[in-house]
């Protein structure tokens, strides 16, 4: 069984116009298999990145929490936006391989091969853009991200942009709220992780004090507001001690931001962060550290107002692909 499958080409938008080229036109529909080999080739000769989209069409996690479901619909629904996007000036490489495939019935079999498949990915150099799908899929796309780079320089540095902590026991199995329950239970001390526009009508004070005692940074949405907003993170010494060679990894799920720029989301807020402040904060960032990936997760076409949801996940899509270059 193929652990991913194609993308439907209509997805690949093409104006047909040399001089109106689109998003879809540069990236190349391949296999996980083939994209590796290609890069093992290539990655000696050229100093261009690569970076590949993969999407989780599932949202089992979303209704084993109670959640809303219709993010299984999210991943071709932000490609429908992203690919017709008109790429700025660059030389990299743009692929994707498609979708997971659900054949498997067992949810944490799919969590595995959705690890193994970015492990390979993140361990050759591929930048990797990732698609919910319920949330806890943050957990194998942070997990694969630890493991490729926990033997660098500096330790790994995982970013969750939410208005949940996700961190809910697993006592009852797996779902959307207990991706960082078990990163933060799996690899104490070995990375470091920081919750980002946390609200606190989302969040018990048990699990608030438990992510506290696994050493998480939290910063709660009144206070990024209250101050000069996300840009102010740069003060605190998880970001001002940052190196360029640190590995970052960004989990967003999409209800982190206000409901009035994200409605389409199994649980939205009026209150919530900014998109243009989040895109000016991965922009600084990126200049401070590497950023190897960026997942985006909870993204619900059915509960959707006019796809805004969508194309504001596109839109995050694309400002991490051309980052440097905006």
């Amino acid at each position: 069984m193929n652990t991913f499958k194609p993308c439907p080409e209509n997805l690949f938008f093409s104006k047909n116009n040399p001089a109106d080229i689109r998003l879809g036109e540069l990236f190349k529909s391949i296999s996980i298999n083939e994209l590796n080999q290609i890069h093992k080739l290539n990655q000696k000769t050229t100093d261009h990145e690569s970076f590949c989209i993969l999407g989780y069409p599932d949202d089992e996690g979303i209704a084993l929490n109670g959640g809303r479901i219709g993010a299984a619909a999210a991943p071709n629904t932000i490609r429908q936006y992203l690919y017709k996007m008109t790429p700025a000036l660059s030389q990299n490489q743009f692929f994707d391989i498609g979708n997971l495939n659900l054949e498997a019935t067992d949810l944490t079999l799919r969590h595995q091969r959705a690890e193994e498949s970015l492990y390979q990915l993140q361990k050759n150099k591929i930048k990797t853009i990732s698609l919910g799908g319920g949330h806890d899929y943050g957990y194998p796309d942070a997990s694969a991200f630890i493991k490729a780079h926990q033997n660098s320089k500096t330790k790994p540095l995982v970013l969750n942009f939410d208005a949940h902590l996700d961190v809910r026991p697993t006592t009852s199995g797996y779902n959307s709220g207990t991706a960082f329950y078990r990163l933060l239970n799996e690899y104490e001390n070995q990375f470091d992780f920081a919750e980002i526009g946390i609200q606190p009508q989302c969040n018990s004070v048990n699990h608030r004090e438990w992510a506290l005692s696994k050493k998480a940074h939290i910063f709660n949405l009144k206070d990024i507001q209250s101050g000069e907003g996300l840009l102010s993170l740069f003060d605190h010494m998880l970001f001002s001690t940052l190196k360029k060679s640190t590995p970052v990894f960004i989990s967003f799920d999409i209800d982190g931001l206000t409901s009035t720029e994200a409605p389409g989301c199994s649980q939205s807020w009026v209150t919530g962060l900014k998109t243009e402040n989040f895109l000016n904060f991965m922009t600084t960032l990126s200049k401070r550290c590497d950023i190897k990936g960026l997942g985006i997760y909870e993204v619900s076409p059915p509960l959707d107002l006019n796809n805004q949801t969508s194309k504001t996940a596109a839109l995050i899509a694309y400002y991490y692909l051309f980052l440097g270059f905006l």
